[in-house]
Parts: structure tokens; sequence; C-alpha cells
């Protein structure tokens, strides 16, 4: 019994530490909402730059979302993961602007696909956390039986 309940405070432990924190940019979801925005805007231009390869329109709009990834309100979770996403996407758009200054359109390409990706797993991050979050909902938990789900086991579990 005392082992059972040692491994199931350690497991209720791990699980709390390991929560995501929301950081201030949550709980003003219209100023997420704006970076987004401006970020979904800035990534268009720099994607029109690479198809007419502009290069200062490239390193322009790369320098912008640099900017907007260093502003409060784009760190919504404050986890290792989402500030390694975050760095990703700094270190690509970096990445962007050397090779927009060195007029390599395909390395300004290769080096956008990356930012690009990293956009990709971020949001998935964000919408597993999301989703995590959510209050229990019976009907929404059968839907998604089939998903597995790491579970601590209490006492007497096997």
């Amino acid at each position: 019994m005392k082992h059972a309940l040692i491994a199931l405070v350690t497991c209720l432990a791990v699980v709390v530490m390991s929560w995501p924190q929301p950081g201030a940019a949550q709980l003003d979801k219209s100023k997420v909402k704006k970076i987004m925005q401006e970020k979904l805007k800035n990534s268009q231009t720099l994607l029109e730059g690479i198809a007419l390869a502009d290069f200062k329109k490239i390193a322009v709009s790369a320098e912008e979302l640099i900017q907007l990834s260093k502003t409060a309100e784009w760190h919504v979770y404050q986890t290792p993961r989402y500030e390694m996403n975050s760095n990703e996407f700094r270190r690509a758009a970096e990445k962007i602007i050397d090779k927009a200054k060195a007029k390599n359109i395909d390395g300004v390409t290769l080096a956008y696909f990356e930012m690009t990706m990293s956009c990709v797993r971020c949001h998935e991050y964000v919408r597993e956390v999301r989703d995590v979050s959510l209050p229990v909902n019976p009907l929404r938990d059968a839907h998604l039986a089939g998903r597995v789900r790491p579970r601590c086991k209490g006492p007497g579990a096997a």
C-alpha cells in the first residue's frame, strides 16, 4: 500500500510539474490572434519575395517575423517544447536573411520551408496542449478513444 501511495504521489507530481503554464499572452486571445495574422501577412510577403527573387523584400519580411517572435504575445505557453519551436522559427528566419544577403534563392527557399515546418510543429503542439486543457467531455473522449493517452497507474492498478 505504501509503495502504491508513493507511486501515485510521484505520478501526480510529474504531471503537475510538466503541465504547460500559460503565458500572459494566452490571457488575451485577441492579441494572440492579431500577432498570428501579422505572422501570416509577413510570411505571405516573404513567399512573394521568393517568387519574385526580391531579396530585399525577403530580408525585410524575415526580419519582421523575427521581431514578432520576440513580442510577449508570441509566447503563448512557457514550456521547453514551445520555446524550442520558437527558437527553430527564429533560426530559420535568420537563415533566410543570411541567404537573401548572399542572393541565394535556393538557400532562401529551403530556409523558408524549414521555417514553415517549425510553424506547423508549433501549431500542432498548441492544439495538443489546448485539447488536453479542455474540461472532461465524455462524448469527445469516447470519440477519441482510439488515441493513446499516457495515464498514471494508481493504487491497486496492474
